[in-house]
This record gives C-alpha cells, sequence and structure tokens, in this order.
C-alpha cells in the first residue's frame, strides 16, 4: 500500500526538472507523515541531477532541506504529533546498531546511511526527496524546529545549517578564537552567521569584494579578497580556525599560511578534482588539514536550537516550483543571496 504525492523530478541525467506524481510507502509503526511546507535547493541537488558524483537513480526527486508539519503519524511514535513542525535533512535511515549510530553519529553508519533522495532503504526501495507535497520519515530521522525559526528559513538548516555548525562546533569557534570563512555562498553565509553567534571574530574570505556589505551584514568583522595577493601577507598566521565553504581548487599552502601555531583549516566544500599541498605546510606549525560532512541527528538538533536562541535562520529567495529549472541556472551562474527555497503548496497546484 502506498500514498501518491505530487512532485519535481529529473527523468534523466542532465535533464530539465518536471512534475511527476510519487508513491509514498503507508505508515509503518514509527513513521511520520510530514506535509512539505519548503523545501531548500542545496548545491548537491544540481551535481546530483546531472550525475557528477558517480551513478545516480532516475527519476530522481531531489531535496534534502525540509521543513513540514506533521500530518499523521505511527501506532508507536510518541515524540512527535499531529501539527507540530518538523525537518528532515540529508538522511533518512541507518543501521541503529554500529558504534557510530550509538554515538549518535548516524552519517557514519557502517552499513551506510539511508539518504533522503537518490539512495535505496533497507527495503529496497528508492528513495525521494523534498521537491514533494508530503513525506513519510522513520521518527528517529526527524527533526523538531522549535519556536522562533519560520519554517522558509529553517528548510536550509537542514543541510546548510548543520554542514557549518559541525565544523565550527568541534573545532571549538567561540569567544576569543579568530574565524576565517572562504566563500560567501550557500554555505558560507551560514558559517559566518553561526561562528558569529558563537562568539567568534569572523572574517571573510573571497575573491572579491562584491559581497562585502552582504559579509559584515550577517556578523563578520573583516572581509578580504583573495584576489588580491596582499591580502595573504597581511593575515598570515592570524586563524584558529579556516573553514572553506567553496567546491574549487584552490592554493592550499596559502590558506595554510594564514593559520596560527595548532590551527585548523576544515573543508566542507567538495570540489571535483583534488586538492594539493606541501607537508611542511602543516608540520612547520603543526597545523591540521581536515574534512566535516554533515551531523548527526542529535547535534543537528543541538543546531536547530542554537538557531533559534540566537535568531539565525538562512538568507533565502523563496521560488514557486515552475520556477525550479531558472534557479538551479542561476545557482550554476552564482545569482542567489543566498539558498533558493520552493514553496512546496505550489507543487502540483
Amino acid at each position: 500500500m502506498s500514498t501518491t504525492t505530487h512532485a519535481i523530478a529529473v527523468p534523466a541525467p542532465g535533464a530539465p526538472l518536471a512534475p511527476t506524481t510519487i508513491e509514498r510507502r503507508d505508515l509503518r509503526p514509527d513513521d511520520v507523515l510530514i506535509d512539505i511546507a519548503y523545501a531548500g535547493i542545496c548545491h548537491s541537488d544540481l551535481h546530483q541531477a546531472k550525475e557528477d558524483w558517480g551513478q545516480a537513480i532516475f527519476p530522481m526527486v531531489p531535496g534534502h532541506e525540509i521543513a513540514g508539519v506533521v500530518a499523521a503519524v505511527g501506532s508507536d511514535v510518541t515524540k512527535y504529533q499531529v501539527g507540530d513542525r518538523v525537518g528532515v535533512g540529508c538522511m533518512v535511515d541507518s543501521c541503529g546498531e554500529c558504534e557510530y549510530c550509538l554515538a549518535g553519529t548516524e552519517q557514519f553508519c557502517l552499513k551506510g546511511n539511508i539518504q533522503t533522495y537518490n539512495g535505496v532503504g533497507f527495503d529496497g526501495e528508492n528513495t525521494y526527496g523534498g521537491y514533494s507535497n508530503q513525506i513519510v520519515v522513520k521518527d528517529a530521522f526527524v527533526l523538531r524546529i522549535p519556536e522562533g525559526i519560520e519554517l522558509d528559513v529553517a528548510a536550509p538548516l537542514l543541510c546548510a545549517g548543520i554542514t557549518t555548525y559541525s565544523p565550527l562546533h568541534h573545532w571549538g569557534a567561540g569567544p576569543g578564537k579568530k574565524v576565517a570563512v572562504i566563500g560567501l555562498g550557500g554555505l558560507g553565509h551560514m558559517a559566518v552567521k553561526i561562528a558569529a553567534a558563537m562568539g567568534a571574530e569572523v572574517t571573510v574570505l573571497s575573491q572579491s569584494l562584491k559581497k562585502r556589505e552582504d559579509g559584515l551584514k550577517l556578523g563578520a568583522k573583516d572581509y578580504y579578497a583573495t584576489g588580491d595577493e596582499s591580502t595573504f601577507d597581511v593575515l598570515r598566521g592570524k586563524f584558529d580556525l579556516i573553514l572553506n565553504t567553496v567546491s574549487a581548487k584552490l592554493p592550499v599552502d596559502a590558506y595554510l599560511g594564514l593559520l596560527r601555531v595548532g590551527g585548523a583549516m576544515v573543508n566542507v566544500g567538495a570540489p571535483g578534482e583534488p586538492l594539493s599541498y606541501h607537508a611542511f605546510s602543516l608540520i612547520g606549525a603543526n597545523r591540521v588539514l581536515a574534512g566535516s560532512m554533515i551531523g548527526g541527528i542529535p547535534e543537528t538538533q543541538q543546531m536547530l536550537d542554537f538557531c533559534a536562541e540566537h535568531g539565525i535562520g538562512a538568507e533565502i529567495e523563496t521560488i514557486s516550483a515552475d520556477k525550479v529549472n531558472e534557479a538551479y541556472e542561476r545557482i550554476e551562474n552564482s545569482d542567489v543571496r543566498y539558498r533558493f527555497v520552493i514553496d512546496a503548496k505550489t507543487i502540483g497546484a
């Protein structure tokens, strides 16, 4: 048994998105049915739709930045009830038994976490994401969106928010720490907001100064153009932490030179080609070059609570379903400040 819902799908690699209908499973005892209000468009949606990251499953319904309201719950669900404001991020299931799942870091599940879309569940069924009217998700992978954050600006927090919060939290961004954020896009603008709210002194490093006014409004203290070679001399040895949010090949050694002794540069952007560096850029000052994925469910809830406490939401442009292909083109051209969000009520309307 299943329920039919309207959706927007990519029929084949690189093809335009188009309206369709998909089947959502009937509620299992531990399931939650969510009426989707808003779905953020993540840059990874574009990569997946074009099959940039390896073989994908088509037709594909993207979307892992989902905010909505509980419409129904399974017989064993006690944590949520109809009418609750909830969200769904990048995962919808994991084994629940391995050391990482038991530690609340389900993203590292040894059996592989089940992606919200372009994945295959443990039941063998393909997963379809948030560009749709409804979704059914296991209750353990549903997040509570606190009062104080509107659903539209909350949606991107389910990926962009946790992707930046997790490394900032892990590497100790806070009072007395100097943090640089490379790039001021969908991820970068959230990193600036969150790091500033944590109490860190934030500097944006961007190719040019064209978004300088935005960066300062979002909470950065300084803003430098990396296109100006003198930037790397002026800022040498300044930062405790650098968060790289761009998916481009960078001169890693130059950026490592901006770290203090013992500082860390953490990559959350995923360029398609390898990055290279000289070992002495690390060895000479006990520096760290690291990566970070998303967070687990407990940390994602912690992030949402933190954002509600500090009044943080994404900077968004809300679009109707018929503007999705145009939005994809604009993202490719870096023409968005800073996240597109689909009004899911317009899907199938």
